[in-house]
C-alpha cells in the first residue's frame, strides 16, 4: 500500500508543484561543461569527450524541480551565439577549467562580455572552477581574482570549486541551481 501512495504522490507532485527552470552551461572549449552534464544528470564521467558543436541539452531532475540545461560549445566560432542562450535564463553558469591558467584572459574577457549584455541583467550567474581533482590549479579565491567576478554586478554571483570527474562538490552545485527555481 505505502509503494502505491508513493506512486500517486509523485505523480501529482509532477503534475501540480512541478517546476522546470533553464540554465544554461557556457565556458571555453575542454572547460568540463559537457562532462559535468552527463555526470549531472546521471551519467558517467568520460575521458574523452568530442567537443560540443553548437549546443546539447539535457534534463536533470531532483525531486520536484526539473532543470533543462543546454550546454553550449566553447569554441571561438560558437561563443557569439551565447547571449541568444542565456536571455531569459533562470541561471547561468560558467565553467573553467582551473588548471589551465594560460586560458584565463580569454574566460575572464569572455564573461565580462557576456554579463554586460542588457538582457541578461539580472541574471544570477554561478561560476564554476572545474578540474580541482588536477595539480597546479587555482583556488577559488585566486579564480575570483583572476576572473574579476567581484566587479560583477546587477545579479548574484557565485563561485565553486568542483571536479566533474571526482563528483566534488556536485550537489552544493544542484543546491545552488534549485533555489532560483521558483524566482
Amino acid at each position: 500500500m505505502a509503494g502505491l501512495f508513493r506512486k500517486v504522490y509523485d505523480w501529482l507532485l509532477r503534475t501540480f508543484w512541478a517546476t522546470e527552470m533553464d540554465v544554461t552551461l557556457i565556458g571555453l572549449q575542454n572547460a568540463g561543461k559537457t562532462s559535468l552534464l552527463r555526470v549531472l544528470s546521471g551519467g558517467e564521467f568520460v575521458i574523452d569527450t568530442i567537443p560540443t558543436v553548437g549546443f546539447n541539452m539535457k534534463k536533470v531532475t531532483r525531486g520536484h524541480v526539473t532543470l533543462k540545461c543546454w550546454d553550449l560549445g566553447g569554441q571561438p566560432r560558437f561563443r557569439p551565439m551565447w547571449e541568444r542562450y542565456c536571455r531569459g535564463v533562470n541561471a547561468i553558469v560558467f565553467i573553467v577549467d582551473i588548471a589551465d591558467v594560460d586560458l584565463l584572459p580569454v574566460a575572464k574577457d569572455e564573461l565580462h562580455a557576456l554579463m554586460r549584455q542588457p538582457r541578461l541583467e539580472g541574471i544570477p550567474l554561478l561560476v564554476l572552477g572545474n578540474k580541482s581533482d588536477l595539480p597546479d590549479k587555482l583556488t577559488v579565491d585566486e579564480l575570483i581574482d583572476a576572473l574579476d567576478l567581484k566587479i560583477i554586478g546587477h545579479r548574484e554571483v557565485s563561485c565553486y570549486g568542483i571536479s566533474a570527474k571526482e563528483e566534488t562538490n556536485l550537489e552544493a552545485v544542484i543546491q545552488w541551481l534549485m533555489k532560483w527555481a521558483n524566482r
